[in-house]
């Protein structure tokens, strides 16, 4: 690889790594505040965060870039408000099931958005190939052998960040769709403060909300908004301009091993030998499912 590319990926490694220590922060922070309150918080700041550059890259915009020509405000408030409803769903249910699962249980089955991504773009008629229903599979024992019990049940926290990867991949395509006639970080923006706004509602109809308990999530809070959103997705929007799509596909998808990482060395998080071996099938799927775009590159 070019070493404009290599740097590329790196940018993008460092992001995943971001985003999979949000689990960590997420886990902890819950411990704090109600999900809907660290969210609110979190996507609040998350919003704000990326004001400065959303700033920055309208200063510095050369109209002989050959960027699309930058939608109205209204057709970017709308895409961003339906884009952070998803998000709201999807966020919601991640962080409600981080205080029944661990950090790097929830990493790898959120990450299943990878797999359901080009299933669900089935139904907009978009191309679907052979390996991606041969990644499917895989990854579903690894969600087997990762969360099925000996009961044969699935643990309640990991049934919903199933259900959540199933809004993430829904989020994805949204934000596919958008980004080709909106500006990505706007669009951003707009949506985490959709987000933070309907879990603040939630939560102040559910949850109590404390001054004590917003002081002890103060760091997570933090990370999860600042760090995992402003910086983490600044770096992807740099990153992704100089990596093949393939290659950015699969740094992103590390964020999972960093959850399993971070939740092992900071909360000492333990899985079953079981457990291990399911999140090595759930990785090795989403790779295959990714291995037609990386043919291209």
């Amino acid at each position: 690889m070019k070493t404009r590319e290599v740097k590329s990926v790196l940018i993008l490694l460092l992001t995943a790594a971001i985003w999979g220590l949000a689990f960590v922060a997420q886990r902890v922070g819950v411990q704090y505040v109600g999900a809907f309150t660290f969210n609110g918080v979190r996507f609040a700041l998350g919003s704000i965060s990326l004001l400065p550059v959303i700033y920055f890259f309208s200063r510095n915009k050369n109209p002989q870039d050959g960027d699309f020509e930058e939608a109205d405000l209204k057709t970017t408030v709308k895409s961003g408000i339906l884009a952070g409803s998803v998000l709201f769903i999807a966020a919601s249910l991640q962080q409600y099931g981080l205080i029944y699962t661990t950090a790097a249980k929830a990493g790898f089955i959120t990450s299943l958005y990878i797999v359901l991504v080009p299933v669900l773009g089935i139904f907009l008629k978009q191309k679907t190939h052979v390996t991606t229903w041969i990644g499917a599979v895989i990854a579903v024992v690894g969600l087997y052998l990762l969360s099925i019990n000996e009961s044969f049940t699935i643990e309640f926290g990991d049934f919903l960040e199933v259900i959540g990867a199933f809004f993430w991949a829904i989020h994805i395509q949204l934000i596919g769709r958008f980004v080709k006639n909106v500006d990505a970080i706007k669009l951003s923006s707009i949506q985490f403060a959709t987000c933070s706004v309907l879990s603040m509602v939630v939560a102040l109809i559910y949850e109590d909300i404390t001054m004590i308990g917003l002081s002890a999530a103060l760091v997570p809070i933090f990370y999860g908004g600042v760090m995992s959103a402003g910086v983490a997705y600044t770096l992807q929007a740099v990153g992704q301009k100089g990596a093949k799509p393939s290659h950015a596909a699969i740094a992103l998808s590390m964020e999972s091993v960093f959850a399993a990482i971070g939740g092992a060395i900071m909360l000492e998080e333990i899985l079953p030998v079981k457990g291990y071996a399911g999140c090595a099938l759930m990785l090795l799927g989403m790779l295959i499912a990714q291995s037609e775009n990386l043919k291209k590159s």
